[in-house]
């Protein structure tokens, strides 16, 4: 079981303090007080079993990227660790990739062996069609049955309208969500230059053009759709975090680990 660092009404004993005014005198520790003359609370660990489904993007304009780290690479490279670290606290763990439509999917289980499926899964998961990423929540949302984390892994290159709609539905549900929006470090500086070739994705035409005529409002309409996602999942009480692909894993791990604490202290809800 999951250890939380939030302290309960729970099974294992952890500590003794000292009582102060307004403490709950039910957990005052007698057998303390005949030997000591002195009262003190028993402190206890609540201890909690996790469920996470994590949704991974392996759409084609996920492959975007420099060779050996292009954005699928890194989202499936973070769900595997996360999914490692859960695992080894015995959390639930399920997944699901998708592009227009869910692709594999994995139940959510939390026997170490659990993870070989995962990453069969990830690895098995090559660039697909178009992102329909509203669509695909929405389906997992109905599935789900009581408080649970969902984790997306995505460069949300998809109907934002949409999207926000499927994780209000997450929201709903009792869900504590953290999206990880992933995006390469051109995607973010557009640092091209010289007439350029712009290969389409997900159905859109290549384009020959000089790159300087189109920076200014590249960049600018980059900012609108980074500003309009964090101020949705904002809205939302979604934990968001936008990642580029030279970001050292570690920053993603350790915020999935902040958030899933948060999580077994009882924290989110929307109405």
């Amino acid at each position: 079981m999951h250890k939380s660092p939030f302290f309960g009404h729970s099974v294992e004993f952890v500590q003794h303090r000292e009582y102060v005014t307004g403490d709950d005198i039910r957990h005052l520790d007698w057998k303390v007080w005949s030997k000591t003359d002195r009262f003190y609370i028993k402190q206890f660990e609540a201890e909690t079993n996790l469920r996470c489904q994590m949704l991974v993007d392996c759409s084609e304009s996920m492959a975007y990227g420099r060779e050996g780290m292009d954005k699928r690479s890194y989202a499936c490279t973070a769900a595997a660790s996360a999914a490692w670290l859960l695992l080894r606290q015995q959390d639930s763990v399920g997944l699901v990739t998708f592009d227009k439509a869910a692709r594999r999917m994995v139940p959510a289980r939390n026997v170490s062996m659990h993870l070989d499926a995962i990453v069969n899964a990830l690895d098995g998961s090559m660039p697909g069609e178009g992102t329909d990423l509203g669509t695909v929540c929405r389906r997992v949302a109905s599935s789900i049955h009581g408080r649970g984390m969902v984790a997306v892994f995505s460069d949300l290159l998809t109907d934002r309208e949409a999207l926000m709609r499927a994780l209000r539905m997450f929201r709903q549900r009792k869900q504590e969500v953290l999206v990880f929006h992933i995006l390469d470090t051109d995607e973010l500086n557009f640092p091209f230059s010289g007439v350029t070739r712009f290969e389409g994705m997900e159905a859109l035409p290549d384009l020959l053009c000089d790159p300087e005529a189109l920076r200014e409002g590249y960049l600018r309409e980059l900012n609108t759709f980074l500003q309009d996602v964090r101020q949705g999942c904002a809205r939302l009480g979604v934990d968001y975090q936008l990642i580029p692909t030279n970001q050292p894993l570690d920053a993603v791990l350790s915020r999935f680990l902040h958030r899933r604490d948060a999580f077994a202290g009882g924290r989110a809800s929307i109405s």
